[in-house]
């Protein structure tokens, strides 16, 4: 069975905990002891009815306040497919690690309240979802009970968010209307909609194709660790350890090590103290080259005929995810893309992006906690980067603080650019 992996957002109290309650329980995810804790808390808690809010809410702090505040994983299974769902705040103050849940999934669960409709963390975690190269939407119209289930209600929301969507890029937004606490619309189909034809969430998520952000197929591995067991059965022994980033290794194809630009040959795979003739994208593995060559974290292997040039300036939208500091022209971070680690400065702020026009502000003076921005950096030494678009590995990377060590911001490459000041101090 394939796996797809599912990142929810919406605003606060807009029942994403529950939803992935409802699905975990309805596809019969949920032992018995942990049903019976739920029963105990949910009593706790002054409850008629089991909270299944509290299967992804597991901190103290969350089942006391109601709200989620940390990321939550959570996994399950149908004869059809598998799932990893993220179980994302949706409090503004916890953007950040709503950043974190989405950056590697590949279908987002749009949660909006019926009684509410679209508001601007909808627009927000939208526009977050649509950067981090996020095709597939499903607008999930829930507490569609506490409106009577009305068919006008769902067809104002669907119209209002499609029209978001469309001004943000989005190709394609599946609407289901729902409540996610009684389970309508979730796994089974509800009476109360007789006049909706689509599938129930469940349904379509089984059926799904989601789309991956194109790629160009070449081969990349950033290497993390060089492994030399010096046992008397491997004396010689010399792997790079690193998860294929993207395209595929193969034993006798030739390569390229960069930053120092030598070519060589991969001369064996290993993974589990087994040989491989070849690994693909996502799988980590050791590769043996037939040359030995200084190679150390850091380093990346690329195809030779997909070779990828260093560049020391670039484009990039970022999400500021720092609480105790400003990110203004001229700061210096750490910059750490795939396992390779530089110095950076801000060389310019080029726009902020506009939750309530979904616009651009040019030129902004600083970026606080939460917002998105389009920048320019420059390092110290080169980076070897592909736009997001085309990569997400090899196309990401975090700001960290030089002094506190925290990171602050995540980012996704757009486009290189040409050094115009290749003598700045660092």
């Amino acid at each position: 069975m394939d796996l797809l992996r599912i990142v929810t957002a919406g605003s606060v109290d807009d029942g994403k905990s529950t939803l992935i309650g409802r699905l975990l329980y309805d596809s019969k995810q949920v032992f018995d002891d942990t049903l019976a804790s739920l029963e105990r808390a949910s009593t706790a808690q002054g409850l008629g009815e089991v909270n299944l809010a509290l299967l992804t809410d597991g901190l103290r702090a969350e089942r006391e306040q109601g709200i989620t505040i940390d990321v939550a994983y959570r996994y399950f299974a149908t004869p059809k497919r598998k799932f990893i769902v993220a179980d994302c705040p949706g409090h503004v103050q916890y953007t950040r690690n709503m950043v974190t849940g989405a950056s590697t999934a590949q279908l987002a669960l749009i949660l909006v309240d019926a009684r509410k409709g679209v508001i601007e963390q909808t627009r927000r975690h939208t526009a977050i979802v649509n950067l981090l190269g996020i095709r597939n939407l499903v607008l999930c119209v829930n507490k569609m009970d506490l409106v009577e289930w009305s068919e006008e209600v769902f067809r104002g929301i669907e119209a209002e968010y499609q029209a978001v969507a469309s001004t943000l890029g989005v190709p394609e937004v599946t609407a289901i209307p729902m409540a996610a606490v009684s389970g309508a619309n979730v796994v089974e189909r509800a009476e109360q909609t007789p006049w909706f034809a689509g599938q129930p969430l469940l349904d379509f998520l089984e059926m799904v194709e989601p789309s991956e952000p194109a790629q160009h197929g070449a081969f990349r591995f950033p290497v993390q660790h060089v492994i030399r067991p010096q046992t008397p059965e491997h004396p010689d022994y010399r792997g790079y350890a690193g998860t294929v980033s993207a395209g595929t290794a193969e034993v006798g194809a030739e390569v390229v090590v960069l930053p120092q630009g030598i070519a060589s040959r991969i001369e064996g795979i290993d993974r589990f103290g087994e040989s491989h003739r070849s690994a693909g994208q996502g799988e980590a593995v050791a590769i043996r080259l037939v040359d030995d060559v200084d190679i150390s974290r850091g380093s990346m292997l690329v195809a030779a005929n997909g070779c990828l040039p260093g560049t020391d300036r670039f484009t990039a939208d970022i999400c500021w995810m720092s609480d105790t500091s400003v990110l203004r022209p001229g700061n210096r971070y750490w910059i750490k893309h795939t396992t390779r680690r530089v110095k950076c400065i801000v060389e310019s702020l080029d726009s902020l992006f506009n939750l309530q026009t979904l616009g651009h502000l040019t030129g902004p003076e600083g970026v606080g906690l939460n917002d998105i921005a389009r920048v320019t950096l420059k390092t110290t030494e080169p980076l070897f980067l592909d736009p997001y678009e085309t990569s997400r590995d090899t196309g990401s990377f975090i700001l960290i603080d030089a002094a506190t060590r925290r990171t602050v911001a995540a980012g996704m490459v757009r486009e290189t650019v040409a050094p115009t000041d290749p003598g700045v101090d660092f």
